[in-house]
């Protein structure tokens, strides 16, 4: 049985049902949390969403979240240049950020082939990146979609796009967590973890 209740809060909970991995309890307990809250705590969480559609846009240069025309790391001039990191989605690209180890620049793709949702190259912006690539600027480009299904044919489907730029490809390794115990790692797993092996010493 459905419960309904006054409209205002009625319609609250049917727009927080619609945020990712919120279903019906989580969107009725946040309703009620902001229903309970200061109405300065709710106009400052109402203000924060206005201006981030406001104020935020896609950087012209990799695709990344920008509050300019370019995103902070494509404006940093310490960034190696030579060096393309290729990720499916802006977060994608925070996480590759928070490891602290990569100095290079990225593409985003805003998303990855997906025929079965009708995302076909077109859907994702190859384009600009063979663009930025025929400037001769970048030497290699790390293909960094995600290890699903999608993401190995985005990264088969771009490394077929830029070989004959001679741009050198390279693909994220895939493997197992550091403190994993093998005899818990399914057989795609491992088997990946082999293929990525590299030199020591």
């Amino acid at each position: 049985m459905v419960i309904r209740y006054a409209s205002p809060l009625n319609r609250l909970v049917d727009v927080l049902m619609r945020l990712p991995g919120v279903g019906a309890k989580t969107a009725q307990r946040l309703a009620f949390y902001l229903l309970k809250a200061s109405r300065e705590e709710a106009m400052t969480l109402a203000e924060a969403i206005v201006e981030l559609k406001e104020k935020i846009r896609i950087c012209e240069r990799c695709g990344n979240i920008a509050e300019a025309e370019q995103c902070l790391i494509c404006q940093d001039p310490t960034r190696d240049g030579s060096i393309l990191c290729v990720v499916e989605e802006a977060n994608d690209l925070l996480a590759i950020e928070r490891t602290g180890t990569f100095k290079g620049l990225y593409h985003v793709l805003q998303g990855s082939l997906s025929p079965i949702e009708g995302r076909g190259p077109d859907q994702i912006t190859a384009k600009q990146l063979i663009h930025r690539l025929r400037s001769g600027e970048v030497k290699e480009v790390i293909l960094a979609s995600n290890p699903n299904v999608e993401g190995e044919a985005t990264a088969l489907y771009l490394a077929r796009l830029i070989a004959p730029l001679g741009v050198r490809v390279t693909r994220i390794a895939h493997g197992l967590p550091v403190g994993g115990d093998l005899e818990y790692a399914d057989e795609l797993t491992l088997g990946r973890a082999l293929e990525g092996r590299r030199e020591l010493g």
